[in-house]
């Protein structure tokens, strides 16, 4: 018998080949490379890999960061990922999130609705989904302790200076594609933003040995 391995969805794949990790300027990769380090170290003793990502309202950027991260783990089959997103305050997550993950391939379900719906995020078959919805960074379902804290807006950046039980704080923030909301320009807007989160992410991903 033979076993077939589990593979990302065809489409997110190829969105995949298409980013070009090239265009991230040497400043860009400064930025990134503590991330890159937590997560090495964290390989190299086979411990637990948690990630945070935090943003305001828990909205758009944090989300965006929580599903490419654990997809890209899967991708280049870095072990023992574990992946969250919370805010300082809990909103909803903005459709144009959900409708520009499934415009890329993920596969998208409302598990409920309300006025802070849950979505349950596939990216392959016989992996787990994750669960996006608004939560605050200290919420029940995020890690109490031994995770890095990705800050991903400035604002909770500079207004969260400790974060209780972070490990690592690391500040990599992304420009906020709210602005764009109501436009013409939204559903590009959100993609540039979700192809940049996912270019700066797998130049981190790939850079881990195992």
């Amino acid at each position: 018998m033979t076993t077939v391995k589990t593979k990302i969805f065809d489409q997110i794949e190829q969105a995949i080949s298409k980013l070009n990790t090239d265009k991230i300027s040497e400043e860009r990769k400064e930025i990134l490379k503590p991330l890159a380090d937590f997560i090495q170290s964290k390989t190299d003793t086979l411990e637990p890999i948690r990630i945070n990502f935090i943003c305001t309202h828990n909205s758009r950027r944090s989300h965006l960061s929580q599903v490419w991260a654990q997809t890209l783990a899967f991708y280049f089959n870095v072990k023992n990922v574990q992946c969250y997103s919370g805010g300082t305050e809990s909103t909803a997550l903005f459709p144009m999130v959900a409708q520009t993950l499934k415009n890329t391939g993920f596969q998208i379900e409302t598990i409920s609705e309300g006025k802070n719906p849950i979505y349950s995020i596939k990216y392959a078959d016989n992996e787990p989904a994750v669960i996006g919805f608004s939560k605050k960074l200290d919420d029940d379902f995020n890690p109490k302790s031994e995770f890095a804290a990705v800050m991903t807006c400035s604002q909770a950046d500079g207004g969260c200076p400790f974060i209780a039980g972070a490990e690592k704080r690391i500040p990599i923030t992304f420009e906020d594609p709210k602005a764009f909301d109501n436009t013409s320009q939204q559903a590009e807007k959100y993609q540039e933003r979700s192809l940049q989160i996912a270019t700066e992410l797998m130049y981190v991903f790939a850079q881990i040995k195992s």
